[in-house]
């Protein structure tokens, strides 16, 4: 069990510490919801959250192959509700795999990638879309469905 002990400090904005690490976080609303915009607002930090929790399993995923991924880049996009109640919408991922993708077993970072706790987390009604781009070269296999 973690902890996480936080404050509202008034002005819609938050912090948030992590108890094991001492790591902390401050959250603003969004300015398209009454807030400034200065900080990550708690939707984005739900996007971070996929985004973060898929590249740590895909990187677990490998590792138990017997393959270290290394540094790659991903990018998430959050589109919110248009209608009531204002809800998280729409998470778009998109992830540059290394080369070293290419030396996991295919399929195996796509199952991942969709089995993180976070995916498995969100409601249904979210819809959840990753896009998988290899690098120049690279076999097509190791992250078919």
């Amino acid at each position: 069990m973690i902890k996480i002990t936080g404050e509202y400090q008034g002005g819609l904005h938050c912090t948030a510490t992590h108890t094991p690490s001492g790591n902390t976080l401050v959250t603003d609303a969004p300015k398209d919801n009454q807030g400034r915009g200065e900080a990550f607002s708690p939707t984005d930090l739900v996007a971070t959250a996929l985004a973060t929790c898929v590249a740590t399993t895909m990187a677990i995923a490998a590792r138990q192959h017997g393959v270290e991924l290394g540094p790659f880049r991903y990018e998430v996009t959050k589109e919110m509700s248009a209608e009531a109640p204002r809800r998280l919408a729409r998470l778009a991922l998109q992830i540059w795999l290394p080369s070293a993708a290419g030396q996991v077993p295919a399929g195996v970072l796509a199952r991942a990638a969709n089995g993180c706790p976070v995916y498995r987390s969100l409601a249904p009604e979210v819809e959840k879309v990753i896009e998988f781009h290899l690098p120049p070269g690279a076999a097509g296999g190791p992250v078919n469905r």
